[in-house]
């Protein structure tokens, strides 16, 4: 956005300078041709900022949506991961229920 706010002030400055320089110098031929102009450069310069700000919200916005879709995704990848874990140290034969609770009462504490 900054950049389209220097290249507007830069156009800004050309126009000015080509009026000047088309009218010999004197504000004295301002008429409503060139207020009409000013008028018509301002809107396209409003419907192009429009249009650019439209599309720059946009690739944010799907930006976002795609960095919380990776978060969910990684979260549930971990959860899996804790699951497949928590079932193979279930399934295997010397599984004591009363030790599990006591490692994650032990991790629970432990966090910090």
């Amino acid at each position: 956005m900054k950049g389209l706010t220097a290249v507007g002030f830069v156009l800004l400055l050309i126009s000015g300078l080509l009026f000047y320089l088309t009218t010999d110098f004197s504000i004295e031929k301002f008429q409503l041709s060139h207020i009409m102009g000013i008028m018509g450069g301002v809107g396209i310069g409003l419907i192009i900022g429009g249009i650019v700000g439209y599309s720059a919200k946009g690739s944010a916005i799907k930006a976002e949506r795609k960095r919380q879709e990776l978060e969910r995704l990684r979260r549930e990848k971990e959860e899996l991961e804790r699951r497949a874990a928590q079932a193979e140290r279930m399934s295997q034969p010397d599984y004591d229920p009363q030790a599990e609770e006591l490692r994650k009462a032990a991790r629970f504490f432990t966090r910090k």
